[in-house]
């Protein structure tokens, strides 16, 4: 074999690669559009390909079904998030910033459908156990990213030998995706929630702001009370 024949076999290659591709993000995007759109019981592989502008057949040719699909969509969807504000949240510095940016993400993720999209797939793991994994894995994103920043704003503070990180992260996570879900019924009650939440940080910023005496003793009541509980 000549080697412009393998020149043009190995360009034609990455060019059905770079295709495949094309259309697999095309299904992801479609997935999320149309769980966003029409809700996770209309997703079907035909509405899914027609919010992608592809044939319904290429579902089941990348995917192998839609379950596996709104999966991927689900672990892509959270990918993009993620990376979108990684910057963001490695720059916080307290207890409040973190709230603060909470707050931020949590209206443009409203705005941009994002919530509807979790709360879609929150739903439907229910009734479609493939989904559950994927959506866990996709939360499991977000909390490895505030978990970093727990651990660091924590750090050097009366609080930081009582609290753990990674449970904390979890509930955290968990706080914030129930508010996101609880605004769509009451946003009165979520908005007093969120008001909450940033008192809390205040607080924590207060007792950060304390001398290292009053600290100290800070620090002492809270080994007293943890004894009690035990």
């Amino acid at each position: 074999m000549s080697g412009d024949v393998k020149e043009r076999q190995a360009g034609e290659s990455k060019g059905q690669d770079a295709r495949s591709r094309e259309t697999r993000d095309k299904l992801l995007e479609g997935a999320l559009r149309t769980l966003v759109e029409q809700g996770i019981a209309k997703a079907s592989a035909r509405a899914i390909a027609t919010t992608a502008g592809v044939n319904q057949a290429l579902v089941f040719y990348h995917f192998g079904s839609v379950d596996e699909l709104l999966a991927a969509a689900c672990r892509h969807g959270a990918e993009l998030r993620v990376a979108r504000h990684r910057e963001r949240l490695r720059s916080v510095r307290s207890l409040s910033e973190l709230l603060a940016f909470g707050r931020e993400m949590h209206a443009e993720e409203r705005d941009a459908g994002h919530v509807a999209v979790l709360g879609q797939l929150l739903a439907g793991a229910q009734a479609h156990p493939r989904l559950a994994p994927a959506t866990a894995a996709g939360l499991d994103l977000w909390i490895a990213e505030i978990e970093q920043v727990l651990v660091r704003v924590l750090a050097g503070t009366p609080l930081a030998e009582f609290t753990d990180p990674a449970g904390l992260a979890r509930a955290v996570a968990a706080s914030f995706v129930g508010l996101e879900l609880y605004e769509g019924v009451d946003p009165a009650g979520a908005e007093a929630a969120l008001t909450a939440l940033e008192q809390l940080g205040a607080l924590m910023a207060a007792v950060e702001e304390l001398n290292p005496v009053a600290r100290r003793a800070v620090t002492y009541t809270l080994r007293r009370q943890g004894g009690r509980g035990r």
